[in-house]
């Protein structure tokens, strides 16, 4: 019987899912880095999340045909490496994109209403009217950089608020809203990216890119930390490029190892009052800790005609 073993918290459908297919699974969340690489050669299926970064040089000894993701994004996996080894490797983009999509207009709207300011405020005894003026999103323009499942789930709904929409991929045009980036320059009141972390998207916001913008700009980042350094973004809000910033992530999210440096960027962006900062959980709703396995268990099905 083929064995699977799962080293992340996920939800009990899982193990009763791979289970049900016929595999034979063992859950070990409590394994360290080097347990994980000792015992990995005896399976032949891995569920990972986020626990380990699972590289070429820890794929050497292993006879793995298929390492499932659950999660969206694939830049902790040395895709490469497992694709030259013949190992599948699913994820569950489709799993969460509503509930990013959510997430993003949450954002939004908070911060074109001034929302999280206001709530603040008033809790403190301020009752400051002319101050809280917000704006409307119908009429605006968003540019959506990745038009995946989350660039697809975001527009679909945007659109709903009367907004004009721009989509930019460089790898799968949309044929919805195709645009291209000097469009989205000329035109953007927001800019929302859904692109997954890569060597190519990595650094992706710079000076030089926040200053294209023909316009002040929000900016909405529940992709990947490290495509938006802090050090731009702090140049666009002093520059008031960016008038307003929504991060559900950071370059480093272990805010316990934040070098000086990192602090010091971190706590000048955040006293500006246009921003919002949630803990990496766009995707991470009631719902979707269920939908992400059964995304993944559909795709190992099929993929093992079981």
């Amino acid at each position: 019987m083929r064995k699977v073993l799962i080293v992340d918290e996920v939800h009990p459908s899982m193990a009763e899912g791979l289970t049900n297919l016929g595999f034979e699974v063992e859950t070990r969340t409590d394994l360290t880095l080097s347990e994980f690489v000792s015992i990995l050669p005896a399976y032949d299926g891995l569920v990972v999340r986020s626990k380990f970064k699972i590289t070429a040089e820890i794929l050497t000894d292993t006879t793995l045909t298929f390492i499932a993701r659950a999660g969206a994004g694939l830049d902790l996996l040395d895709v490469d490496a497992c694709l030259s080894r013949g190992i599948a490797v699913f994820s569950a983009n489709e799993g969460n994109s509503d509930a990013v999509a959510e997430h993003v207009i949450g954002q939004l709207l908070s911060l074109a209403h001034k929302l999280h300011t206001s709530d603040t405020e008033v809790r403190h005894g301020l009752w400051e009217r002319e101050g809280n003026r917000g704006f409307e999103l119908k009429g605006k323009t968003i540019g959506i950089i990745g038009y995946g499942n989350m660039g697809k789930a975001v527009a679909s709904r945007l659109a709903c608020f009367g907004m004009s929409i721009l989509a930019y991929d460089k790898y799968a045009p949309s044929a919805d809203y195709p645009a291209t980036m000097e469009q989205l320059f000329e035109q953007a009141d927001i800019l929302s990216l859904h692109i997954p972390l890569t060597s190519e998207t990595r650094g992706l916001i710079s000076d030089e890119f926040i200053d294209s913008f023909k316009k002040p700009i929000l900016l909405i980042n529940s992709s990947r930390g490290p495509i938006a350094p802090l050090e731009p973004l702090l140049h666009g809000l002093r520059s008031g490029r960016i008038k307003g910033l929504a991060l559900d992530v950071l370059p480093n999210e272990k805010l316990s190892s934040w070098s000086p440096v990192e602090k010091e960027l971190f706590a000048e962006i955040a006293a500006y009052p246009a921003t919002i900062f949630s803990p990496h959980v766009a995707g991470w709703t009631t719902e979707s800790y269920y939908k992400i396995n059964e995304v993944l268990l559909e795709k190992i099905k099929l993929h093992f005609s079981l």
